[in-house]
């Protein structure tokens, strides 16, 4: 299954974060934060301004991006359980840079 965003939301996968801390300890699952960088998978066609015109989003897929802790609505895709974040392009902070 796949998702069209409307106006200006993007789709958005969590990167993985690592499982282990710095001094090389094995984390579970409950002790680390969700984390609050991820890809793009598909972007909207843009915000409608005031004056009927529409401004193309920043982003695109494939972008990675820093998004708020709790921002966005979590979503799951089909039967494969994968679970994606919906939100506006408003929600996130930054793209990351390589």
């Amino acid at each position: 299954m796949n998702i069209r965003p409307l106006h200006d939301r993007v789709v958005i996968r969590r990167m993985e974060e690592e499982r282990k801390s710095a001094g090389g300890i094995v984390l579970p699952d409950s002790a680390t934060e969700k984390p609050i960088l991820g890809e793009v998978l598909a972007v909207g066609p843009g915000k409608m301004l005031d004056n009927g015109d529409v401004r193309k989003l920043q982003v695109k897929v494939g972008d990675k991006v820093l998004f708020g802790k709790y921002a966005g609505t979590e979503v799951k895709l089909g039967l494969s359980d994968k679970e994606v974040l919906v939100m506006r392009e408003d929600d996130l902070m930054g793209v990351v840079e390589d």
